[in-house]
């Protein structure tokens, strides 16, 4: 019925292929005289999507997550995962073949310590690591004898003959009209940062900052218009791009030229050395920076300055083209969610449709609003024990089927021109348990504890992340992963600096956009979770004696009321509740052109009363 045009369905490679793979791999670390190797989930940017040529550790084991890590040992090896990815890494990973470990607490230098042994050689690609993770594993080499190489070619791409070439997509302007401030502009915002730094130059390692700072958007990896390139920016003078030319069209070209030097990417190693001859101070991205490059800086005579890069917070503050501009595309996949919520609520209950028919389903009304670019991640649709699973991603060997009784969670975004989304929907599939209703409405008041937070300018996403938790942890419950993160403006659906989570240091500004998603996963039974995103806009609080701040919420979609035990709720949330099932009623149903869905809408957002 529905033609999935962004996403696929298939199983990675296992078994006898995974098998033969270790073992070649082995034999090659033999060959170059290593006794281990370390293979991040990781390209030379630390993106999060990666092209298919970098997709090393999936190749190697079969875990196909968005953060991970693999280290082979002559005599065993693992692989490191995160809380969500835990149960993903058990269905995918050999456990015949590879310990399945944390990738967090305690960290892979940990178990390294424990199994490297005196006069070990353990290899590492300084591209696919930044500087502060090579003096890591550094340490853990020298705790137990043992010598860090850094390598000059990768082992694996030695034993992967069938390695993708890298990416050629297309570069496209990011016009005013979307950007709301001219490449000059920026540039020269950027350059004031340069000079509080008091550094020569700054290396944009980061491709989502070579994009924002040249509003130029690119084809390079799924599901984030990104143009796979570095940049050159000195305190005075033109920067340097570094971008396959074969990715320019005459337009982007000299739209580029106006403002840098255009160069392929193989001239960055050489222009940074003969800067750093020079003795020049040399920032770089601590997140995104490949160690190679502080190597290469230090070993021509300059000095690498590692820190954060101030694009990351130029960019995260997004201005008033940028907020209308995610308001309308939030407004556009509004119309797109409901009619999917409609027809999910009509066609689920025969026991017909399965996982991927909601993927696609999705997708479609999406692409029907004649403004989808891509979907901004792969679709998460899980039903019943598939929902347990943080990031889940159907394939056709998981794909189940939707039965009365399930609940379905949905986890989506879109990318637009003016704006990314992303939203999840926990859906009643027929007659819901008590366990479910109590659960959810926990959520619930998670989700509406963070959207009408009022708190000082300044405060972090740390300090806001146990509003999401406080109805979880009096049950004794909890979720493994953080209530919000970043999104950008046409680019990552998961955009730094800022976060709300126990780990979120960075203070939330007026203008970045977050989400809203806490959660809770019953393993093998049922997932929850309820996603929006929000801006920081200020708040007026009369008598405040500093600035404060408030979320507004962006994401216009019906919350599941078949979910909601009302007696949990309290006044102002049973308020809060109605009142923004209220205005999405009012924003959408214009736009709906048929009655039956509009008809669901209105049942969907009516209000809830006290029982």
């Amino acid at each position: 019925m529905f033609e999935a045009h962004f996403q696929t369905f298939e199983e990675p490679e296992g078994g006898v292929a995974l098998a033969a793979r270790l073992a070649a791999f082995r034999e090659e670390l033999a060959r170059r005289k290593l006794t281990g190797f370390v293979i991040p989930r990781a390209d030379q940017q630390q993106n999060e999507y990666v092209a298919a040529s970098e997709e090393r550790l999936a190749w190697l084991t079969g875990f196909t997550g968005s953060a991970g890590l693999a280290i082979v040992l002559t005599r065993e090896a693992a692989v490191f995962v995160d809380g969500r990815y835990t149960l993903q890494a058990a269905k995918q990973v050999d456990r015949k073949a590879w310990h399945i470990e944390p990738l967090a607490d305690p960290p892979p230098e940990h178990w390294l310590a424990k199994h490297l042994v005196a006069g070990d050689r353990l290899g590492f690609d300084p591209w696919l690591h930044t500087s502060a993770a090579a003096e890591r594993l550094a340490a853990a080499c020298t705790k137990a004898g043992a010598e860090l190489i850094a390598v000059e070619s990768n082992p694996l791409d030695s034993v992967w003959h069938e390695r993708p070439a890298p990416p050629l997509g297309p570069v496209s302007l990011h016009g005013a009209q979307f950007s709301g401030e001219l490449e000059a502009e920026k540039l020269k915002r950027i350059r004031l940062e340069i000079h509080k730094l008091g550094v020569d130059a700054l290396v944009l390692s980061d491709s989502h900052a070579v994009a924002w700072a040249f509003n130029i958007r690119g084809a390079d990896v799924s599901h984030t218009p990104l143009p796979l390139s570095y940049a050159l920016v000195p305190k005075d003078g033109r920067p340097t791009i570094f971008i396959d030319h074969r990715k320019l069209s005459n337009l982007t070209r000299d739209h580029l030229e106006q403002s840098a030097d255009v160069c392929d990417p193989d001239a960055l190693v050489p222009d940074l050395t003969e800067l750093s001859r020079s003795g020049a101070a040399i920032a770089l991205d601590s997140a995104t920076a490949a160690d190679a490059l502080s190597r290469l800086i230090a070993g021509a005579g300059g000095k690498p300055v590692r820190g954060n890069d101030p694009v990351s917070l130029l960019k995260a503050v997004k201005n008033i083209t940028e907020i209308e501009g995610t308001r309308t595309a939030h407004q556009r996949d509004a119309v797109a969610l409901t009619r999917f919520l409609a027809w999910i609520d009509r066609e689920a209950p025969s026991g017909a449709l399965t996982e991927i028919d909601t993927v696609e389903a999705l997708e479609t009304f999406r692409r029907q609003t004649c403004a989808l670019k891509d979907v901004s991640f792969p679709t998460i649709a899980g039903t019943g024990p598939n929902g347990a699973i943080v990031h889940y991603r159907v394939t056709r060997k998981s794909n189940r089927r939707i039965v009365p009784g399930d609940l379905l969670l949905i986890d989506s975004g879109a990318q637009y021109e003016d704006g990314t989304t992303d939203v999840t929907r926990t859906i009643a599939i027929g007659t819901s348990t008590e366990e479910m209703r109590d659960r959810f409405t926990r959520v619930l008041r998670g989700h509406i504890a963070i959207a009408r937070a009022v708190f000082p300018d300044g405060t972090t996403g740390a300090q806001l992340d146990s509003f999401a938790r406080q109805f979880l942890w009096q049950a004794g419950l909890d979720f493994e992963h953080g209530t919000g993160h970043g999104v950008g403006s046409y680019l990552s659906v998961h955009e730094g600096p800022a976060r709300i989570s126990k780990l979120g240091t960075t203070p939330l500004k007026r203008g970045m956009i977050l989400s809203n998603e806490p959660g809770y996963y019953k393993t093998d039974a049922y997932g929850i979770r309820i996603e929006n995103l929000e801006l920081v806009i200020g708040a007026d609080v009369p008598g405040a004696e500093k600035p404060v701040n408030a979320f507004e919420t962006l994401t216009l979609a019906p919350i599941d009321r078949r979910l909601i035990d009302v007696n949990m709720l309290s006044a102002t949330e049973l308020k809060w509740l109605n009142d923004y099932h209220e205005r999405v009623n009012r924003a959408v149903r214009p736009h709906l052109n048929d009655n039956a869905t509009r008809l669901w809408l209105d049942e969907a957002t009516a209000a809830l009363l006290p029982l």
